[in-house]
């Protein structure tokens, strides 16, 4: 199988990451775009699968995940999703109206990374570039070369600076950093309680 992952450029990861948005209903197609390049994705749109595919072939190394509706007319995302998955090893998502367990535990056994529902929510699309992530990172373990390594480094490094300076429509994009910072909060406020005060709440008394 030759591999079509190619790594996306550290210097500005996650922003720029290239995705291709596969899906035949026109006014999805525009929506998800618009809102992935919000997030700063370099985005390309089909709406026939196997333009995407036959996209994705002549293209070696121009994408960096996929994300594809489930039900087209030409063929459905579960079979271009095998495809991708043989001949390319994409990271690729899943979408549908459909969230009936079995077909979302179809995607996941074809392969897929994930299975996002219509209508599909901002926070959800700013996050996906953690797959690609995922994926250099278990490249890396396989290869387990010094460049390798430090690539995966550096996009980290990045992302935690897309998350922490990077808005869309007034939301922060570091929400797992707030979080962080919540539970560091927490645990110093126990810090700072009283032994005195934690007894009386326990015992129910008041002076």
């Amino acid at each position: 199988m030759e591999s079509g992952f190619c790594s996306p450029r550290t210097d500005a990861f996650p922003a720029g990451l290239r995705v291709l948005v596969v899906d035949d209903d026109p006014t999805w197609l525009k929506i998800l775009e618009k809102m992935l390049r919000k997030c700063s994705y370099e985005v390309t749109t089909c709406c026939l699968a196997r333009d995407a595919l036959n996209m994705l072939r002549e293209r070696k190394d121009g994408f960096d995940i996929v994300i594809s509706d489930v039900n087209m007319p030409d063929m459905d995302g579960f079979k271009l999703l095998e495809h991708v998955g043989l001949e390319m090893d994409l990271p690729v998502i899943m979408m549908s109206v459909d969230g009936e367990t079995s077909r979302v535990m179809k995607g996941v056994q074809h392969g897929a990374c994930d299975y996002l529902l219509k209508p599909v929510l901002m926070k959800q699309l700013k996050n996906i570039w953690q797959h690609v992530l995922r994926k250099k990172m278990n490249e890396g373990k396989d290869v387990e070369s010094y460049e390798s390594m430090r690539e995966i480094q550096m996009m980290i490094s990045r992302s935690d600076e897309f998350d922490d300076g990077h808005q869309l429509d007034g939301v922060e994009l570091g929400a797992t950093r707030k979080r962080k910072d919540v539970e560091n909060g927490r645990h110093d406020d126990q810090d700072l309680v009283d032994p005195s005060t934690s007894k009386k709440s326990q015992t129910g008394l008041v002076c």
